[in-house]
């Protein structure tokens, strides 16, 4: 990160997470970036879950806040690509948007306006419903060509193993873990395994100690621990 005018940084929330619990993300990112180079984009509960509920096209809501603030990025920093940080499902909603195909509708094309996309715990294989719309319709468009225009890095923690024979955490680990893929016996970062993380044309990083959610006094992707082994990355 020794460029003197880093490409400007957008970050995406997890799956029924909101913009405010990025703040610290932002802050630890703005050691190495200005700060006036990163933003969160804006989203709420609300955009995840809909009213009335319609969580089946939050993938929509969330592409729409994002392209509002790529396209601002790209307002103040018309000279520069934007890279996409994205947490969680937010990573197969931001990859869901630059395939530039329609998806429930909506279509986007600003895929030459970012240089790279970086994921943290995003599972691109699940069994999960509403996970895997996005999961399946990446693998109907995604071809190796995406992957000339745009740089995707695949960051998943190995922090926590999965087991029912063992303690307390590995057994809730082992669950979720099935909840995903429909095998615990894995390592993972506590919500989602390692390999639910691979995408076959990315650069997967598996990186330790790192927890998956942003929950307070975590070690999570987003506090100085966790940003500290990915921000090299971008």
């Amino acid at each position: 990160m020794n460029d003197i005018e880093p490409n400007p940084v957008v970050i995406i929330p997890g799956v029924l997470f909101w913009d405010g619990l990025y703040d610290g993300m932002k802050q630890e990112l703005s050691r190495s970036i200005p700060s006036e180079r990163i933003a969160v984009v804006p989203v709420s509960l609300l955009d995840w879950v809909g009213f009335p509920p319609r969580p089946e096209l939050s993938t929509n809501r969330v592409m729409a806040a994002l392209d509002r603030t790529i396209a601002g990025m790209q307002q103040r920093f018309p000279d520069k690509p934007v890279t996409i940080v994205a947490h969680s499902g937010g990573g197969t909603v931001a990859l869901v948007y630059l395939l530039e195909k329609e998806f429930q509708g909506d279509v986007y094309h600003r895929r030459k306006s970012v240089s790279t996309l970086l994921t943290l715990g995003t599972p691109f294989v699940t069994k999960e419903y509403y996970a895997k719309m996005k999961t399946d319709f990446i693998m109907k468009h995604l071809s190796d060509d995406f992957f000339h225009d745009c740089r995707v890095v695949s960051v998943v923690s190995d922090a926590y193993q999965g087991a029912l024979d063992k303690g307390l955490i590995e057994k809730v680990c082992y669950h979720f873990y099935m909840n995903v893929v429909g095998e615990g016996n894995l390592a993972g970062d506590g919500i989602v395994p390692v390999t639910s993380c691979f995408l076959e044309g990315a650069e997967n990083v598996t990186i330790s100690g790192i927890e998956h959610l942003p929950t307070p006094h975590a070690k999570w992707y987003g506090t100085k621990e966790g940003v500290e082994q990915w921000v090299d990355m971008l």
